[in-house]
């Protein structure tokens, strides 16, 4: 059987808000966007770096419940300067015979993180988009 690697879900446009070189490496995203992401603690995610043009691989890890802090912690702090906004994108291995019907999770942020819209990702819903 063959596998792709598709597009699970995406944090769209969220503003980073601390950068931390001496912390671990990673990514702390409040519990909430995760959740409804659908990305666990630990999770490989990508982010790309909108405002500078970077992109990177690191681990999501839970923030608090309440924040809507999103910090990149470790070296990757070097790529972003808090204010940048990025997208974090995780992914999955789906069997050929399950991607054509598979849509990912797009959430949608403020510039203040708080979630704005959750819809399927596709090209069809970012046509009808730009036609508004």
């Amino acid at each position: 059987m063959h596998y792709r690697k598709m597009l699970k879900s995406k944090i769209h446009r969220a503003c980073v808000t601390h950068a931390n070189l001496d912390y671990e490496g990673s990514i702390t995203i409040p519990s909430e966007l995760l959740k409804i992401a659908n990305i666990l603690p630990y999770e490989a995610v990508n982010i790309w770096n909108v405002t500078a043009g970077t992109r990177f691989e690191t681990y999501a890890i839970e923030g608090l419940a309440d924040s809507s802090d999103i910090c990149i912690n470790g070296a990757a702090a070097h790529l972003v300067t808090p204010g940048d906004i990025i997208i974090i994108a995780s992914f999955i291995q789906l069997a050929d015979d399950k991607c054509q019907n598979f849509m990912p999770t797009a959430v949608f942020v403020d510039r203040k993180n708080n979630i704005i819209e959750i819809r399927p990702e596709s090209a069809i819903f970012n046509k009808l988009a730009d036609l508004n």
